[in-house]
């Protein structure tokens, strides 16, 4: 079993910065891709970020030039360093990561417990 601590999240004034940190541990074999979903009230999931074991990454639209991710592959972390942020970037932001466990066959997608990120005006 494979779970996905997250932390960092919190209230924060538009213009504010925050930065989520996502950890993954358990019977680990590989991680591939780790990135953050985010979902607000009334809306649909969304993509925010996602980024590769080679570094590559992809990023929604609306956050492109404000939300930098990073990972460190010894350590099977994600980070998401947000700034500018608007009051529309509210939403539980969810942190995932796909990759193999000990002993089982094929790739699985493990998913965190959510993290609820709140911009006020």
């Amino acid at each position: 079993q494979v779970h996905l601590v997250e932390s960092g999240g919190g209230l924060v004034q538009a213009g504010g910065s925050l930065r989520l940190s996502c950890a993954a541990s358990g019977s680990i074999a590989s991680i591939n891709v780790m990135g953050w979903y985010r979902q607000a009230p009334g809306k649909q999931r969304e993509l925010v970020a996602r980024i590769t074991s080679g570094g590559i990454t992809n990023y929604l639209d609306s956050v492109k030039g404000r939300f930098t991710i990073s990972r460190d592959n010894a350590k099977n972390t994600v980070f998401l360093q947000m700034n500018s942020l608007k009051p529309e970037d509210t939403a539980v932001y969810y942190c995932t990561a796909e990759g193999r466990s000990v002993g089982v066959v094929g790739v699985e997608y493990f998913w965190g417990q959510g993290t609820q990120v709140t911009v006020s005006s």
